[in-house]
């Protein structure tokens, strides 16, 4: 099984994006942030031609989160539970497959803009929140993945510049102690259960020359809760999108499951 997260960073300019890349990726599940579309908008049929069904949580001009499967998905769930938000960041599905009940996770991550903030308050708080529910979500659904942009690079390797770029954003001791807190529920960064090259990212600044420099960050992560870590076979990051025609910023991140 094949399980995948991308920022795509608007759907309706990366559509047939997202098509040529299932096509040459035929995954078993795609989860998607940042549409940038409401939900009347979003491409369903368009998307059940190529195979796959979709849990839509939009959001007009910004945010908004889908899980693709070629299965249907039941006990769909939107935002964090009992956390008043306006905007469309998580949505969680439970899909049946052969192996069982797997309770998919998917977020679009605050971003927080700077540390002083009233945007990186919000993003502490929607961490502690996350936190919580999951903690409750993990004892109903021991078999669980959440993926997605979490906006942050946990650890100095995931940055192109850790030292320059030490306690901003995305790298800050607060946010990294919030991934630390998610390990801590009893779930594993699935990337990091392989070596992997050095300066391994998964998203680039368009300016700058960004993705040509490998001026990036890791901050798109699949975990995986205990139970499911001895199926993990691979976990892979999929630069190629990111050298297409008005590319997303964002690049796939694939986990790989055995049966």
């Amino acid at each position: 099984m094949r399980i995948a997260t991308w920022n795509v960073n608007s759907l309706t300019a990366r559509l047939q994006h997202v098509l040529d890349w299932l096509t040459a990726n035929p995954v078993d599940v795609l989860c998607l942030q940042e549409l940038k579309l409401s939900d009347d908008k979003f491409p369903l049929e368009v998307l059940r031609s190529a195979g796959y069904e979709a849990a839509v949580f939009g959001q007009k001009t910004y945010n908004g989160v889908a899980i693709l499967s070629l299965e249907p998905a039941r006990n769909v769930v939107k935002n964090i539970d009992g956390f008043t938000d306006e905007h469309s960041r998580v949505i969680s599905t439970t899909l049946d497959t052969p192996s069982g009940e797997l309770r998919v996770v998917n977020g679009y991550f605050v971003n927080g803009q700077a540390p002083g903030t009233e945007k990186f308050t919000y993003k502490m708080r929607w961490l502690e929140a996350l936190r919580d529910w999951l903690r409750q979500e993990l004892v109903v659904h021991p078999n669980l993945v959440l993926l997605g942009d979490f906006n942050i690079a946990p650890e100095d390797r995931d940055s192109f510049d850790p030292v320059g770029l030490a306690e901003t954003i995305h790298h800050t001791t607060e946010e990294r102690n919030h991934f630390k807190d998610l390990l801590k529920l009893g779930l594993t960064d699935s990337f990091r259960l392989f070596e992997q090259p050095e300066k391994s990212y998964s998203w680039w600044d368009y300016r700058m020359l960004g993705y040509q420099k490998n001026r990036g960050l890791r901050i798109d992560h699949i975990l995986v809760s205990e139970p499911l870590v001895p199926r993990v076979k691979g976990c892979v990051i999929d630069r190629v999108p990111r050298k297409w025609e008005k590319p997303s910023d964002h690049a796939p991140v694939i986990l790989e499951l055995a049966p």
